[in-house]
């Protein structure tokens, strides 16, 4: 089981969402559906009654889970999803299709650190970077990437360090700095690193140019959790907003959002009452399901 699974917010079309990225990848196909119950629901909640609430699902060899919900959050390019292939026609391919409809943050050409690369934002709001390997081995072929921006930037290394802290099977991989001359970057700040989080891969970086966006929870990371003593030790390390806490849900000292959930919450909140149980909680107490 993933023990980390990216959760994308959309705004009432998270089904068609899955549909076309599932179109779009190869080995796509959806592991599981839950659904909104049809009573006990909150008045902004109302209007999902019966409804698909979120969708398991997998392309490329990686978990998602889609979020079906309103327009409160729209993910952004703080979190991305590099995509790991191994030749510029396969990059061309997937370009082509996930463009449709979106736009163009870097143009897919050569660089100094890529002889193939694109980055773009597609009709979802979701961001993709491209990458052609060539002979390079692909471990993993689509890696959660985060964007240290705004009052953030600059704190990459501080951020690998904390989260190395926090989870226990947890790894540093190759860093390459800004060098001198980056500006807006300064020298020494992170331009790419790769660590591995419970045997997942996960892309850190900084951007001191100017943007227009930051974590939030258009995406989110879920912890899937064995039992009660794992949540605690989690939500513990991890929560310092207590605005954010609810539904299991928390933010960290970067304003990256979590969930915080057990391996079996599917199962739980099909049970009666469960839900509204859930929306009264911060954490998650298993005992109360």
């Amino acid at each position: 089981m993933q023990k980390i699974t990216p959760n994308l917010w959309f705004n009432r079309n998270a089904k068609e969402a899955v549909d076309f990225y599932i179109s779009v990848f190869s080995e796509g196909k959806i592991i599981s559906t839950s659904r909104y119950p049809t009573e006990g629901l909150a008045d902004f909640q109302k209007e999902f009654a019966g409804d698909v609430l979120a969708i398991n699902f997998e392309i490329g060899g990686h978990a998602f889970t889609a979020i079906n919900a309103d327009n409160t959050f729209t993910p952004n390019a703080s979190v991305s999803f590099s995509v790991m292939l191994k030749t510029k026609e396969e990059v061309n391919a997937l370009w082509e299709k996930l463009l449709d409809g979106g736009s163009v943050l870097m143009p897919l050409q050569k660089y100094d650190f890529s002889e193939h690369y694109g980055w773009l934002s597609d009709k979802y709001g979701v961001s993709w970077q491209m990458i052609a390997l060539g002979d390079v081995p692909i471990t993993q072929k689509i890696v959660p990437s985060f964007m240290f921006t705004g009052t953030n930037a600059g704190k990459a290394q501080e951020a690998i360090n904390f989260y190395i802290s926090v989870f226990k099977e947890a790894k540093v991989g190759d860093i390459f700095r800004y060098p001198k001359g980056s500006e807006p970057d300064k020298e020494g700040t992170i331009a790419h690193s790769v660590i591995t989080l419970e045997d997942q891969s996960f892309i850190a970086m900084d951007s001191a140019q100017k943007h227009e966006f930051n974590f939030n929870e258009g995406v989110s990371l879920n912890i899937s959790c064995k039992d009660q003593e794992e949540i605690d030790y989690y939500w513990e390390k991890l929560s310092v907003v207590p605005e954010a806490e609810q539904c299991g849900w928390l933010k960290d000292k970067y304003g990256v959002s979590w969930q915080i959930n057990p391996e079996n919450m599917e199962e739980l909140i099909q049970r009666p009452g469960a839900f509204q149980k859930m929306m009264g909680m911060k954490k998650i107490i298993i005992a109360e399901f």
